[in-house]
């Protein structure tokens, strides 16, 4: 009996390494899908925070109600590089981004002065701009000659967030699925090769809580380690494609990252521990001849 008990524990070794592996590859591709929306968020907010907004200016406004205005819009949370333009600044843009062909026609400088600022990505939809525009016109009577924003593109990249983000939330889900059942199946499919030690152990007056115990313990051991391995590949990947594609790392987020490994932590060990567990029950309560 003792000599059965060693034999099948020297044949589960083998099994929990395939295991840790099986977990670990589920896990990292779990990872790389959980990157890629993580990049599409953060290229969302990218491309919403280079939408300029421009607030003109009357040409009568007093340099100090300007200045109060600038003043103003810098205090808003959720504003960001303000810059008052001036018609001197304004004109050496257009001088810089197009011909000069217009100082043949007219003398004087045609181009308004204006504040120019981004605004943090939540805030870039029509709505929020409409509504900071009715403060900013309210605040400022005879200021302000117009507001202006992409109206279309901030239509189009609100858009095109919104429907990338539904579309990755569906694969999100159907993946976390994915990866439920795997992670399922390969923990049976280990515990498969330790059915006639788990009988053993009973046979012989052990306690499903004396059986289940080290074996759980290892489960959690088990799934710590292939999230380990998993975060390594993922972390090692990210950073080689960092590496090829210098674009992406605009978009790197530590803290988006960090707390995607802590899910991939969390998932592979609760995983791990579950299957586990289910399947050391499973095994208790069948009789010796179904192990077979």
């Amino acid at each position: 009996m003792a000599q059965f008990g060693k034999a099948s524990a020297k044949k589960s070794k083998p099994s929990y390494a395939y295991a840790i592996i099986g977990i670990s590859l589920v896990l990292f591709l779990f990872g790389i899908v959980g990157w890629f929306f993580l990049n599409l968020r953060k290229t969302g907010d990218y491309f919403k925070e280079n939408i300029q907004v421009h607030t003109y200016l009357n040409r009568d406004a007093s340099v100090k109600r300007i200045d109060s205005l600038v003043m103003f819009i810098q205090s808003i949370p959720y504003t960001n590089k303000v810059e008052y333009v001036t018609k001197e600044k304004a004109i050496q843009r257009w001088n810089t981004e197009n011909d000069t062909t217009w100082k043949t026609f007219l003398k004087n400088n045609p181009l308004p002065e204006s504040i120019d600022f981004y605004v943090k990505a939540n805030y870039v939809n029509q709505d929020s701009l409409n509504a900071l525009s009715n403060i900013l016109q309210s605040s400022f009577p005879g200021v302000i000659s117009e507001f202006q924003f992409p109206t279309e593109t901030v239509a189009k990249v609100s858009n095109y967030v919104r429907i990338a983000g539904f579309a990755f939330l569906i694969v999100a889900i159907l993946l976390t699925i994915l990866v439920v059942f795997s992670i399922d199946n390969t923990i049976r499919l280990a515990m498969y090769s330790n059915r006639f030690l788990i009988k053993t152990m009973q046979m012989v007056g052990a306690t499903r809580g004396f059986i289940s115990k080290p074996i759980n313990k290892r489960a959690v051991i088990n799934g710590l380690i292939a999230a380990i391995f998993a975060i390594v590949a993922i972390w090692g990947t990210v950073i080689l494609i960092e590496s090829f594609l210098p674009d992406f790392k605009i978009l790197h987020d530590n803290n988006g990252l960090f707390l995607l490994f802590f899910i991939i932590i969390l998932l592979g060990i609760i995983m791990s521990l579950a299957s586990t567990h289910r399947a050391v029950i499973k095994y208790l309560k069948m009789k010796l001849d179904d192990l077979y």
